[in-house]
């Protein structure tokens, strides 16, 4: 078959095609206009546009992307606030158990002190007069009987004195010594706490001390103020230590 040269007006076609071709590559490769024809392997073919023309696809728009994010809120702000209010409610949960724990102490502690003072309180007036008290006629059982009232290191101290001391200058002087605690008109012993803890009771007594032997005319009275330390031992409340003031 003899080889056709293409006319004039061919060629215009081709080469309209051409440029065409080269601004659409330029701008992206946008979809050809409509009935716009294109060179394929030195051939022109016309494409045949669509009933409705050729259209661009519509552009992204940011409502499109938020509508494909997820939500603040539940992405970012529900989880951030939930550890937030777990820490918070976690630290407020212990803090109310310390608190608890402390005001049940303080609690549990103040019952206790109370009930010491009171109970240190009435040991410590039976047992003043006992423990200041003697007769040479009976010594022996005098400081057998005082001695039961006594605790700790002040029961040996009062062993060691009323053996080396008391006792040898009371049988020399026939001394009688009795101890009571004074009481104004109202009939109230006159003793109270100085300091109380649940274990330990510290106590003022205002002791009449009247004293006969040898060594007097008559009887003496000695008013004189004690401070009796308590300690809870043995199940009760026993004396650890005298000082007269």
């Amino acid at each position: 078959m003899p080889k056709t040269t293409p006319g004039p007006r061919t060629r215009r076609t081709m080469t309209a095609a051409t440029r065409a071709a080269a601004k659409r590559a330029e701008r992206g490769h946008r979809a050809p206009a409509p009935d716009a024809s294109v060179a394929v392997a030195g051939r022109t073919v016309l494409i045949e546009a669509p009933k409705n023309g050729w259209e661009d696809p519509p552009e992204p728009s940011l409502e499109s992307f938020e509508e494909d994010a997820p939500p603040k809120d539940e992405a970012e702000v529900h989880p951030r606030g939930r550890r937030l209010l777990t820490l918070v409610l976690g630290v407020l949960l212990l803090a109310a158990l310390v608190a608890t724990a402390v005001l049940g102490w303080q609690y549990r502690d103040g019952h206790r002190t109370e009930s010491a003072r009171t109970q240190a309180l009435t040991a410590a007036q039976k047992a003043a007069p006992v423990v200041l008290s003697y007769d040479y006629r009976h010594l022996d059982k005098d400081f057998a009987r005082a001695r039961t009232h006594l605790t700790g290191g002040f029961h040996a101290e009062y062993g060691k004195t009323t053996k080396a001391v008391v006792g040898p200058t009371a049988k020399k002087y026939r001394a009688v010594v009795k101890a009571t605690i004074a009481a104004p008109a109202t009939g109230t012993p006159a003793a109270s706490v100085v300091s109380a803890s649940p274990d330990k009771v510290v106590v003022l007594l205002f002791i009449n001390q009247v004293t006969e032997s040898t060594q007097v005319s008559g009887a003496r009275v000695d008013l004189n103020r004690v401070r009796m330390t308590m300690t809870h031992a043995d199940g009760g409340w026993k004396v650890s230590g005298v000082d007269a003031l």
